[in-house]
């Protein structure tokens, strides 16, 4: 949730009318490092979030909306964008954007036992309600995306970096080999702390799911745990937090054999795919001259140690 797309007061008051909202004051969100997001504040004191979609179109974007009607419907708590002419999706400076309600919570720094538990509890029912859920999607980030990724980038690294990176891709393809009941569903793909909100220990809020991808649960599960579970600013993984995630989780969803012999493979994995991605957001932000206050700088060696660390305990 960076800004890459400016937006006046009166451009969205104009966005905005048509869902019935008088809005009087537009603050840009520095989050994130895939969309633009504003907080709105209408005349009636509610507060909403306008979404600029900056890589998808409108097709791509209303593919997520379904999704979160289902997932209201099993009592996951996100936030439903509005709708007029029955469609959630519109067109702003020529751009897919929505607007849905804000949710409100907090942002965990260092989740505590009770908010694992609650995450990972929530986690797993949506990847219940999901499992059989039919949708086309058109927006996807496969592991062949991932891989095609990864040869571009390994191109450019130095020695020891691309070492690390043909390290992952080996590790990963002889545990798919050898680890063939993972099941697959659709899944958040971004489920950090900073998709959730709490109130205290209460989880009150899932955010963005536009990383939304149909793939294996497992990845999804080691994305969050890596998040979740980790002692920042060092790249530790706590293991009583681990153990307290992936408990909570069974509660929901028991995970197969396969999956338990292989989620730390996977935790390397995930990793991997977000050092990838930040030193990819890294290069499209110089590349277009994006930069300033607003746009969000994640540092790839941040993901580059977890790496590291997650590998050691292999």
């Amino acid at each position: 949730m960076s800004v890459y797309t400016t937006l006046s007061l009166a451009q969205v008051q104009n966005f905005a009318a048509p869902y019935g909202l008088e809005v009087i004051e537009l603050i840009p969100i520095q989050a994130g490092i895939q969309n633009t997001n504003y907080f709105l504040r209408s005349a009636d004191h509610q507060q909403y979030v306008l979404t600029v979609f900056e890589d998808m179109d409108e097709v791509q974007a209303g593919e997520i909306v379904p999704v979160l009607d289902r997932l209201q419907q099993y009592q996951i708590p996100v936030a439903v964008p509005l709708k007029h002419q029955q469609r959630a999706i519109h067109h702003i400076v020529g751009k897919a954007a929505q607007i849905a309600p804000r949710l409100q919570g907090k942002h965990p720094e260092q989740a505590s036992l009770q908010q694992i538990q609650a995450i990972a509890r929530a986690q797993a029912g949506m990847h219940v309600a999901l499992m059989d859920f039919s949708l086309q999607r058109q927006f996807s980030r496969d592991h062949q995306y991932w891989k095609n990724v990864a040869y571009t980038l390994q191109k450019d690294m130095n020695d020891e970096d691309a070492a690390l990176l043909q390290l992952v891709l080996d590790l990963f393809q002889q545990t798919r080999e050898r680890y063939p009941e993972r099941p697959k569903g659709f899944i958040h793909s971004d489920l950090f702390r900073d998709n959730t909100l709490f109130q205290g220990d209460e989880l009150v809020g899932i955010l963005d799911f536009y990383e939304l991808n149909y793939d294996e649960l497992l990845f999804d599960l080691a994305i969050s745990i890596n998040d979740f579970c980790t002692e920042y600013p060092a790249p530790d993984l706590n293991a009583e937090k681990f153990d307290h995630y992936v408990s909570a989780y069974n509660q929901v969803r028991a995970l197969t054999t396969d999956e338990q012999a292989c989620l730390h493979i996977y935790l390397a994995v995930v990793a991997c795919r977000f050092w990838l991605m930040r030193l990819s957001v890294a290069q499209k932000n110089h590349a277009q001259g994006r930069s300033g206050d607003d746009i969000l700088f994640k540092n790839p060696l941040e993901m580059r140690a977890i790496v590291v660390d997650r590998l050691q305990r292999i």
